[in-house]
């Protein structure tokens, strides 16, 4: 064979899809092996630069509605409230995923609830959170951590009050209010004290209130996971926003006191 016909435009031709056959097959392999490898530093880079900011009032790109305009004239908080529409809940946790750190938020808009308010106190308050219906940025991680709860047999969890709050302060004020409130928090069919940091602002006719729990999850008997390629927190936080609004006015005044109570005849 002469040197002409082994570089016939056939030969040529075949020896180019070889060529280029092999180099597909290495950059396949490469790309599996930068998946692999580099997946999870991938992950966690972008779920830390997306996580949600925490919820609070005003909080920038959350779909709850911003506090609106206060109505002209004090507030009057005394009678019953609900959690309105608009209102979200969640946890914020820390995790290592493959030496990479990260945040992970879980939110739901699920959330129910009641006050009651006399002489300027609230004295009564529940808020129940559908914890079942909280979702990350992961379906995975979202069926886990229902697990974890065990949302198949308890799928909420619940806030109650346990001494009353101040908000004497609250009608009058167009700004930020700070509160505190010592209640009790329901996970997982366990209960434990807890003290929520609130921060409260009138907000049209209602009253728009965030506010934030440390929690420690084993607790509540949940056990996070500590695996070789992902290592979660054993301490997270449980945010709120609730956008509050009057329903009635009491009824009945305060509940009469030891030395008010009618003596008999």
């Amino acid at each position: 064979m002469t040197d002409a016909e082994s570089w016939s435009p056939a030969r040529r031709r075949g020896k180019l899809r070889m060529s280029r056959g092999r180099t597909w097959i290495v950059v396949a392999v490469v790309l599996a092996l930068a998946i692999v490898f580099g997946g999870p530093y991938v992950y966690a880079r972008l779920s830390q630069g997306s996580a949600p900011a925490p919820l609070g009032l005003q909080t920038p790109g959350e779909s709850v509605a911003p506090t609106a305009a206060p109505e002209p004239g004090p507030l009057d908080v005394e009678g019953f409230w609900t959690v309105a529409e608009g209102s979200a809940a969640g946890y914020r946790v820390d995790e290592v995923l493959s030496g990479q750190e990260a945040t992970v938020v879980g939110r739901t808009q699920d959330v129910t609830g009641s006050m009651i308010v006399e002489d300027t106190q609230m004295r009564f308050a529940e808020v129940v959170v559908d914890v079942a219906s909280l979702e990350t940025d992961s379906g995975a991680r979202d069926e886990y951590f229902q697990g974890l709860l065990e949302t198949d047999i308890y799928p909420t969890a619940v806030f109650t009050l346990t001494d009353p709050v101040d908000l004497s302060e609250l009608p009058d004020q167009r700004e930020p209010v700070a509160l505190e409130a010592a209640g009790a928090l329901t996970i997982r069919d366990t209960t434990q004290p807890v003290t929520v940091a609130l921060e409260a602002q009138r907000s049209g006719a209602g009253v728009q209130v965030s506010g934030a729990i440390p929690v420690r999850f084993a607790d509540f008997g949940v056990s996070v996971p500590d695996l070789e390629f992902v290592r979660v927190s054993e301490e997270g936080t449980v945010e709120m926003l609730l956008n509050l609004e009057p329903t009635e006015a009491l009824e009945r005044g305060p509940a009469p006191t030891d030395d008010e109570t009618p003596s008999g005849p």
